[in-house]
């Protein structure tokens, strides 16, 4: 799998690390790499590790373009690597950090790089997109622990991943929702699940009619009631999409069916997750939403480290409601159901329209259900085919992006 890898992303050399390093920093440390450092999982990361610094040594960091944050996250923790994946952010970089004795990675190799990196025992990918899933394969070929905030590459290459898996490595969810059904599931018999219930907040517009909702601005829509994240995640939570996302992942994660994934409306975010077991009984995982606690079970896992997150109380616990999705409102929920059904590339193309749609949307030049129609009217167009290798969900990926753009180009006002 690795391999494959490399024949489209080629690592530019491998790291040659002396033996008696690499066994020392075993033997005393935990070590970790964060891919995507600077965003909003990779900065509440270190805030967990900054915790257990006795017990963790970061090995790389890496970074699209935020020069200024990577370089005080390089300067504090020391890593042996970072990384920045836009040149002229990079080459900046490496003149800031001159002198310092970390060694400064560019270009989109060093995502790959980092998540082979010889001294890294887990490695998290907050990699935002479907940039994320080529280190996703890179870091399970190499057997490594995959702590999972990239929620792209089960969308995309769930298959790939899947088949990944099988070289020795370990996948960990750092989705909330995924990590609460981990955490039920530990020490179930698999067989005995009925059904996976995924909970959500229903986003800043949970109540609005459909008329309503074609009024809805970007400004609006990055305003999330419960949860801080990254630009994409908060829009594709206000439609709904990223609910979507997390049922395919359930689906790859947990092995279950799509009938037997189930969605629904919990506005406070205290129940991240439920399982029902064939006997009637309900599992569940509850506690204050802070991403800390997932991310730090997947970092340390079996082990529970301490967190920075408020402890939950009961009187958090004293009103918790549940509702049905609005289906008719939200339809992006159904399409990602229907294209988790149809299989092969339609993930892929399912995600790809999304990211553009996002992306379309928040610079004002498409509407807030532009994103559901734009998504819908280019995976009726698509033709689902089986995905053997990356080039097969890369392909998918651009002919999505390209009628894409097309259907923006007919329906632009």
């Amino acid at each position: 799998m690795l391999a494959d890898i490399g024949r489209i992303y080629p690592l530019s050399r491998p790291y040659n690390v002396p033996m008696t390093v690499k066994e020392e920093v075993r033997r005393d440390r935990l070590g970790l790499a964060i891919l995507g450092s600077t965003g909003s999982i990779g900065r509440q990361a270190l805030e967990v590790v900054r915790l257990h610094r006795d017990r963790t040594r970061l090995v790389a960091l890496v970074a699209r373009s935020n020069v200024q944050l990577l370089e005080v996250q390089a300067r504090e923790f020391r890593p042996l690597m970072v990384g920045m994946v836009e040149e002229g952010p990079a080459r900046e970089l490496e003149r800031n950090l001159f002198g310092t004795g970390i060694e400064v990675r560019r270009g989109p190799d060093c995502l790959l790089e980092a998540a082979v990196h010889p001294l890294a025992d887990v490695v998290l990918n907050a990699v935002v997109g479907s940039a994320g899933l080529p280190a996703t394969l890179a870091a399970l070929g190499a057997g490594k622990r995959l702590a999972l905030a990239n929620k792209e590459s089960l969308v995309a290459g769930g298959d790939l991943v899947l088949r990944a898996l099988s070289g020795g490595g370990e996948l960990i969810p750092v989705d909330s929702e995924h990590s609460a059904i981990f955490h039920c599931l530990k020490g179930e018999d698999p067989n005995a699940v009925e059904r996976i219930i995924l909970t959500a907040s229903g986003g800043p517009f949970r109540g609005r009619t459909r008329e309503e909702l074609e009024e809805v601005t970007p400004q609006e829509a990055l305003r999330h009631p419960t949860w801080d994240m990254g630009a994409r995640i908060t829009v594709d939570s206000s439609t709904l999409m990223n609910k979507g996302f997390e049922v395919i992942e359930a689906h790859y994660l947990f092995g279950l069916s799509y009938d037997r994934i189930e969605v629904v409306i919990h506005p406070q975010s205290i129940v991240h997750s439920m399982v029902e077991f064939r006997d009637g009984s309900l599992s569940a995982q509850l506690s204050v939403p802070d991403m800390r606690i997932p991310i730090a079970l997947a970092l340390f896992h079996p082990e529970r480290w301490e967190t920075p997150a408020k402890r939950t109380t009961l009187s958090d616990l004293r009103s918790l409601t549940f509702e049905p999705v609005d289906k008719h409102a939200f339809r992006c929920l159904d399409l990602a159901y229907q294209a988790g059904r149809a299989g092969g590339t339609a993930t892929a193309v399912l995600n790809a329209v999304d990211e553009l749609a996002v992306e379309l949307f928040l610079k004002g030049k498409i509407g807030f259900l532009d994103i559901e129609r734009m998504v819908a009217d280019v995976l009726e167009a698509h033709q689902p085919r089986k995905v053997e290798v990356l080039q097969d969900v890369l392909e998918a990926e651009e002919w999505a992006r390209d009628r894409a753009m097309i259907w923006w180009e007919e329906n632009r006002k």
